[in-house]
């Protein structure tokens, strides 16, 4: 069995004392042997992490019982995954601007969530082609080109961004395409969805959802009902099945 338990999670949240949170942070990852990265920025946290699965569990309970984010992330929902061996190379902690950046300041999630659709829903629309309200439905990559390259829903709209700051520009450019249907944001963890959702929903579009925990979440729930190819993934896994296995033989990007 797979020694080394992955961890991903993020929570929009408004968080001050970055310094002091980042060096708490740093510490306890460090003491408990972890490696990865984890972002923190006014707007909230955003983490990819592997250990031990005591580690890991030790760690968790830290962040969210801690005296370092009182009653700030008790809620944090983490995704987890299994691998042979640790995929990163070291510990990171940094602070940013922001902890997905999108350069739309006026857009902040912790003021309040964009409209989401479980794992589960998501799947069953998708097979029926309609919401529950019986409006045409589409999948939106919100992800980087070459990520999508890698698998994606069929029939997902590619807008083939490079960056995720150009999305907004996009959603300008195609917003025709969406009116009258029920949009369902994607990407690999959430983070970006819930974004690109909120966005969304200020620039007038209606019938906006994120999808719950990402692609990452709808493999774990539904096996990846509806989704071709694998997901790719910012570490040396670099790309996941609907399994949450690495990929063996993974094309190249």
């Amino acid at each position: 069995m797979p020694a080394i338990v992955n961890i991903a999670a993020y929570k929009f949240v408004s968080l001050d004392r970055l310094p002091e949170r980042q060096q708490a942070v740093r510490e306890q990852a460090a003491a408990a042997g972890l490696k990865g990265t984890v972002l923190l920025a006014e707007e909230g946290i955003n983490l990819f992490l592997a250990g031990e699965r005591a580690a890991i569990d030790g760690w968790l309970d830290w962040l969210r019982n801690g005296p370092a984010f009182p009653g700030l992330l008790d809620d944090l929902e983490v995704k987890f995954s299994t691998s042979d061996g640790v995929p990163f190379r070291k510990l990171l902690v940094k602070i940013k601007r922001e902890i997905i950046r999108m350069d739309h300041p006026t857009i902040r999630p912790a003021a309040g969530r964009a409209p989401a659709v479980d794992a589960r829903t998501a799947a069953r629309w998708l097979q029926q082609g309609k919401d529950d309200e019986g409006r045409d439905v589409v999948m939106l990559d919100t992800r980087n080109a070459f990520e999508v390259d890698e698998g994606t829903f069929e029939g997902a709209i590619d807008w083939r961004i490079g960056k995720f700051t150009e999305f907004p520009a996009a959603v300008q450019a195609h917003r025709a395409e969406l009116e009258g249907k029920t949009v369902v944001s994607f990407c690999t963890g959430g983070i970006r969805c819930e974004k690109a959702a909120i966005y969304m929903a200020d620039a007038g579009i209606d019938h906006v959802y994120q999808l719950e925990g990402g692609i990452l979440k709808y493999f774990e729930e539904t096996g990846g009902a509806g989704f071709h190819g694998s997901c790719f993934v910012f570490d040396e896994r670099e790309t996941l099945d609907a399994g949450l296995q690495p990929r063996v033989n993974a094309p190249a990007a």
